[in-house]
């Protein structure tokens, strides 16, 4: 999807703590042109983890930025500094296993993937495979994941989308868990685009 007109970039940050499998099925979508947005930044609040290696090989602008001793306020407004230097227009939380607080100039501007129906499954202690454990433990047909935006706690704020998986009576977490990371795949991208074209038209006027 390219840039209409002298429309500027939809700027995005990616906060992340992993493997970084998200942030490679979005750059793959950059790179195919389905994704109205560019990645410009990527901030991990771990070292040496996977997902700091693809952005560095993708030639984006990365951050490593560990808590430590410091306050939450005074670590969340040290990553929200690297977002305005970059003039990121949304942040999104992909794996990223920190709260954080959300400065009034980022309010619905930063938005998670979970992979649960929320408010099912969620809230702090509710990530990975512990929620598909959770959710084949209670005996749930159905299961999926769930874009929103957020706020200053655990897996609340304003749903943007929803996305629905079959539980079988076979599934294991990891078998489950493959499953709705399928959909997470398609469901990221589509609230991305979402955004996107808001932020175009508002540009627009």
């Amino acid at each position: 999807m390219s840039n209409e007109g002298n429309t500027p970039p939809y700027r995005l940050a990616i906060l992340l703590s992993g493997s970084g499998r998200t942030l490679e099925n979005l750059l793959r979508r950059q790179k195919a042109g389905v994704l109205a947005a560019s990645i410009e930044l990527v901030v991990s609040n771990r070292e040496g983890v996977r997902g700091v290696t693809i952005a560095e090989e993708a030639g984006i602008p990365t951050v490593v930025s560990t808590k430590g001793d410091a306050s939450l306020e005074t670590w969340s407004s040290i990553i929200f500094d690297h977002c305005r230097t970059e003039n990121v227009d949304l942040v999104v939380m992909a794996g990223f296993l920190q709260l954080v607080t959300i400065p009034s100039d980022f309010e619905h501007r930063v938005i998670n993937i979970h992979p649960s129906l929320l408010p099912a499954f969620g809230g702090k202690g509710f990530y990975g495979n512990r929620v598909h454990t959770a959710v084949i433990e209670k005996g749930c047909t159905t299961s999926g994941c769930t874009v929103h935006f957020v706020d200053n706690e655990y897996d609340h704020g304003p749903i943007l989308l929803q996305s629905q998986v079959p539980v079988t009576t076979d599934d294991t977490s990891e078998s489950l868990a493959a499953r709705v990371f399928s959909e997470e795949c398609e469901t990221l991208p589509k609230a991305i685009n979402m955004l996107s074209k808001k932020h175009k038209q508002k540009f627009k006027h």
